[in-house]
């Protein structure tokens, strides 16, 4: 961190109690949410130098954030040169038009490009906060005009947990089914090493580092401290709000926000933690970044209706849209249009020891490899597995409700290959966790395609000539039916060292044969606040609501229900923080 980070001490009391704030205690800006795009907005916030309240209602920080890969979509950073130098806005503004159209609103979306470099560049400078980037990590839909193979999607640093001393208890932890050896992270340069120990001196020699690293966090911590990907931005943000002197208020509840009646702006709210209630004064304006309305029950029936269970949500369990409540209350209004209200990614379901669901959300670790397929209730293919989980959870959905054919739940399967070498949803390959996958019934296996049908109920006829037709064209590397694995993105997916002509299209023919249950799990909101291009909430005749803003999945979606490339979430949950701090901090100097 640079000196200037320095600028403000940092709270004697962190996390702070409620109690231990005066009745009516003025801040610059308040942020309700401590997911990335809130926790962004704090730090921006404290950048410029305001005093900044960070308010979360649950016992950790990081929302869905710190469950996922951290993978920020930001074109034009100072970072895209050093894999990609011909890509430029122009290109990305291309693709996004192409991607997105009328979906949602273009000045929101030239917004996000034109402030996108600054704000990298602002919080890398002043935070803890750093990127890298791949030279290979393609726009989803690569088929597009503007589209890149790489330059766009940024990845957080790993981080070292052991930084935040006692507030790495803070940081939500991992979906638990993501961890390996009973707390322990790990990424895509850890796994070829993982799975290559026994064959190389170099990964023998990387896998033993990694163990010994471990085992000594977990004579000292519950779980391993090596931070990666979503949970590495979150501990990085989290140290940054920390040493910049935000104030944090944990397990606080959000009960109203106060309007004046006299200028229409918002001036204070109300919170309660642990019984106590204050109200809070606020100069600048209260930022919203609750992570959307999922978790809400109202809401989520009337944008999903009542078919689509919160179980299937693999999403943190913050994003309850109980703020969405209190800012239609003083006049904010959802935006509309777009070609979903959420982000949905395919999801395998599993219960755990403790009564709760796990939903596993496969994203590229299985379903897009040879040797894998997806088939519905009636034991036919029905999409193309190698594209997008986006797109995938909406073919699901589309299949079961439109076309009125049993999509959900779906089938993947895959045969002992395919097991060996990618796993299958919760069993890591070499078949790790398969004993106990299959005494619970989460995966089912079979000798044969035909009994397999049988313990899954589909009819034999229709799955048997379903695997043939697919064996039969795998070798010309073409899916004739779907066009499995026929963009970059796409064979991206699959397997770069499959021998066959396609990396995602391989034979499903050596038994046994295994399955897994398939549901569409929203993943996030797309569907939130209307706001203009600095993020600011608007009324229901488009008049903005002074010192009210919404940024990440509390904001309507500027990239329209659409999910063109990765990290489209995270990467506008960061610009339009950026955006909304500063203009905040603005209002609170007057």
């Amino acid at each position: 961190m640079s000196a200037a980070a320095a600028a403000s001490s940092p709270s004697a009391d962190f996390p702070a109690r409620l109690e231990a704030l005066p009745d009516g205690a003025a801040f610059d800006v308040v942020v309700l949410g401590a997911g990335g795009a809130g926790m962004s907005a704090a730090v921006f916030a404290a950048i410029a130098g305001a005093r900044v309240l960070l308010v979360e209602s649950t016992e950790y920080v990081g929302g869905t954030t710190a469950y996922s890969a951290g993978t920020t979509w930001v074109p034009g950073t100072h970072l895209a040169p050093q894999v990609n130098p011909q890509d430029n806005l122009g290109e990305a503004r291309r693709f996004l038009d192409a991607a997105v159209g009328d979906r949602s609103d273009p000045a929101v979306r030239e917004a996000l490009l034109m402030h996108g470099p600054e704000a990298v560049a602002t919080i890398e400078k002043h935070s803890h906060l750093q990127y890298r980037i791949r030279p290979f990590h393609p726009d989803y839909l690569s088929e597009l005009e503007g589209s890149t193979l790489c330059g766009r999607a940024l990845e957080p640093l790993p981080f070292d947990g052991r930084r935040l001393g006692e507030h790495f208890a803070l940081v939500r932890p991992p979906i638990p089914e993501f961890l390996v050896l009973g707390g322990m992270m790990v990424d895509r340069d850890d796994i070829p090493h993982l799975l290559g120990w026994s064959k190389s001196f170099k990964s023998a020699a990387y896998v033993t580092r990694l163990m010994l690293r471990h085992l000594s966090d977990r004579l000292r911590h519950p779980r391993g401290t090596r931070l990666l990907m979503g949970n590495a931005l979150i501990g990085r943000l989290l140290l940054s709000i920390k040493e910049r002197g935000v104030t944090l208020l944990m397990q606080t509840q959000a009960s109203a926000l106060e309007r004046d009646p006299a200028s229409g702006a918002v001036t204070g709210l109300t919170l309660t933690q642990g019984g106590q209630t204050k109200r809070i004064a606020v100069k600048g304006g209260v930022i919203l970044g609750t992570g959307g309305f999922n978790r809400h029950p109202k809401r989520r029936t009337e944008q999903f209706g009542p078919a689509l269970p919160a179980t299937w949500c693999p999403g943190a369990p913050g994003h309850t849209g109980a703020a969405h409540d209190l800012a239609e209350a003083v006049g904010a209004v959802y935006g509309d249009g777009g070609m979903s209200p959420a982000f949905w990614a395919p999801v395998s379901l599993r219960q755990r020891p403790d009564g709760s669901t796990a939903s596993f959300p496969h994203f590229v670790f299985d379903r897009a490899k040879p040797g894998t397929i997806t088939v519905d209730g009636e034991g036919r293919r029905y999409l193309n597995e190698s594209t997008s989980y986006h797109l995938y959870g909406l073919a699901m959905q589309a299949h079961q409700f439109r076309d009125g054919k049993p999509g959900i739940p779906s089938f993947l399967i895959t045969d002992a290959e395919g097991l060996r070498k990618y796993g299958l949803g919760m069993v890591r390959p070499k078949g790790m966790g398969l004993a106990a996958a299959l005494a619970d019934g989460y995966v089912t296996a079979a000798g044969s395609i035909a009994e397999l049908a049988g313990k899954l109920g589909l009819p034999v006829q229709n799955l048997t000539a379903t695997i043939e037709r697919f064996n039969r064209h795998w070798p010309d590397g073409i899916d004739p039916d779907f066009g499995r694995g026929s963009t970059a993105y796409q064979r991206a997916n699959g397997d770069a060292t499959w021998t066959g002509p396609n990396p995602s299209l391989g034979p499903v023919a050596k038994a046994p044969f295994y399955a897994v249950r398939l549901y569409p799990g929203d993943i996030g909101a797309a569907r939130g606040l209307k706001t203009d291009a600095a993020a600011r909430s608007l009324d229901a005749a488009g008049r903005v609501i002074p010192g009210l803003y919404a940024v990440g999945n509390d904001m309507q979606s500027a990239m329209g229900g659409v999910y063109p490339a990765p990290g489209i979430t995270i990467g506008p949950g960061l610009v339009f923080a950026f955006i909304a701090a500063r203009d905040a901090v603005a209002r609170a100097r007057g």
